[in-house]
């Protein structure tokens, strides 16, 4: 009787320090510095992003823009979700061909396309399409623009109008 006591016994303690060491990997795993988010589509390229930017416009009056971003798909079809610092949602751009939709709370406006979407709501034009290859690390020229794609490795892009009104595009992100 003895021996199957310390058999469970010895059985119990193996089962616990099971659970122990399984729980201290998920634990650590979890305390690990995630990787960027990728979902890939053609030719290996990145299909989704998130973090932070920021768009200034030397306009009359100067204008700047701040948010938490997601931004998914391509340049035909997408979405690009904006949220404040507190994560709750300000505006859900959607995007394919022949049509573009604005949807902020309960209203919902359309638009022909992508640019013209993205000139209403920023009150200036800006190269979306080229941000795809921007942050694929594909250097697209777009005329009157510089992108910094030097530091991609490091989760961060900036892209300048260099043509009145001047604007700068900060994109930072999340790791």
């Amino acid at each position: 009787m003895i021996s199957l006591i310390s058999s469970a016994a010895r059985a119990w303690a193996r089962g616990r320090l099971h659970a122990g060491l399984l729980f201290a990997v998920l634990f650590m795993v979890g305390c690990t510095t995630p990787k960027w988010t990728m979902v890939t589509v053609d030719h290996g390229k990145r299909s989704y992003w998130s973090g932070r930017l920021g768009l200034t416009v030397d306009s009359q009056p100067p204008q700047s823009y701040f948010a938490g971003f997601t931004l998914q798909g391509s340049e035909q079809t997408g979405e690009l979700t904006l949220m404040s610092p507190v994560g709750s949602t300000l505006a859900v751009m959607q995007w394919r061909p022949g049509q573009a939709l604005l949807r902020q709370g309960e209203q919902t406006q359309r638009f022909a396309s992508l640019d013209a979407l993205v000139t209403n709501v920023t009150g200036t034009p800006l190269p979306v399409r080229a941000l795809f290859g921007w942050l694929n690390g594909v250097p697209e020229a777009v005329e009157g623009w510089h992108a910094d794609i030097s530091q991609l490795p490091n989760g961060r892009l900036t892209a300048r109008r260099l043509t009145p009104p001047t604007a700068e595009l900060r994109v930072i992100l999340e790791r």
